[in-house]
């Protein structure tokens, strides 16, 4: 049993003996004396290729004869001369069909629309009086012809001392200008007048409103009014917004503290807050001064001719 158990041992220790001994004999090789220099690495040269050996340019194509051959022979169809469906003529209510009456653009052009502006409600503190003010303007119409009506005035001490009102037809001959004509009624002071106006109105820049009226009034009075307000946006509801108007007029009326000229002017610097758009209260100040003439007619009257007022008040939009 023991020779059948040594018979693989003595196997295995003669391959192992046999790999050792290639191993050596690797080892020894001794390459340095090998002149690899010597050796030819170039590519072998090739032979040089004659086409003209080659089998087809011997090949003569000018005996071909291609004239036996019959195309007409082949498989064609024909286009058809007309449609296999004829499409009968257009008539007038294929048209009408095709294309129907359209309505109009839902723009505002052809809609009447309308809105009122208080801007000045207030009350003004000076240093002799108090006073209540009021400013007003509004419009029906639609983009191109509008009906204004404006109005102002001032109490004071419970007395009316000035009080107008105005109608006028607006037309637009831009998208912000239009042209004024009308008719402007004076309640205050003295006894009443009656105007015919004339004038401009318009938007130059954003947020910068502008008016320029003339007014031929009775006893060949004529009179020029300028006002104009820029509203600064601080915020979205804090509004700064300075104004002026200024009068002038034609010829001297004392009865009505109107003289030639430069008559009166009015700067205000109004600070609003807008709690909804239509309802905005406000703080300012006032600076009112007369000249020429009628600063003349309320220094005889012993008035101010200036006056710094205080303001507080509230704008309206409907």
């Amino acid at each position: 049993m023991n020779e059948v158990f040594n018979r693989p041992l003595l196997g295995s220790l003669a391959l192992l003996a046999l790999l050792a001994s290639e191993e050596v004999t690797a080892q020894a090789m001794d390459h340095s004396t090998m002149n690899h220099g010597s050796m030819n690495h170039a590519a072998p040269a090739k032979a040089p290729m004659n086409h003209a050996d080659m089998a087809g340019a011997s090949i003569d194509h000018s005996g071909m004869n291609h004239s036996g051959m019959d195309h007409g022979a082949m498989g064609q169809t024909q286009a058809p001369v007309s449609p296999r469906t004829p499409l009968r003529p257009i008539t007038d209510a294929d048209r009408r069909a095709a294309f129907p009456p359209l309505p109009g653009h839902q723009v505002h052009d052809q809609k009447t629309n309308w809105a009122v502006i208080v801007e000045q409600l207030e009350y003004q503190n000076f240093e002799s009086s108090s006073a209540l003010n009021w400013n007003a303007n509004a419009w029906i119409g639609g983009d191109i012809d509008r009906l204004w009506l404006r109005t102002e005035g001032e109490r004071e001490q419970g007395v009316t001392h000035k009080a107008e009102l105005q109608a006028l037809w607006g037309h637009a001959i831009s998208p912000w200008w239009e042209l004024m004509g009308g008719v402007r009624q004076d309640f205050k002071p003295a006894s009443g007048q009656t105007w015919a106006a004339f004038g401009i109105q318009g938007m130059p820049l954003y947020g910068l409103e502008l008016e320029a009226t003339a007014y031929v009034g009775e006893r060949q009075q004529t009179a020029l009014r300028l006002e104009s307000s820029y509203a600064i946006l601080l915020t979205n509801r804090w509004i700064l917004e300075p104004s002026l108007e200024a009068n002038f007029f034609g010829r001297n009326d004392a009865s009505r503290d109107q003289g030639s000229g430069l008559a009166d002017s009015e700067i205000g610097l109004r600070l609003r807050y807008e709690i909804t758009r239509g309802f905005a209260p406000y703080l300012g100040v006032s600076f009112n001064r007369s000249y020429g003439n009628a600063a003349e007619q309320i220094r005889d009257d012993d008035g101010d001719i200036g006056q710094t007022r205080l303001v507080a008040g509230v704008r309206l939009r409907f």
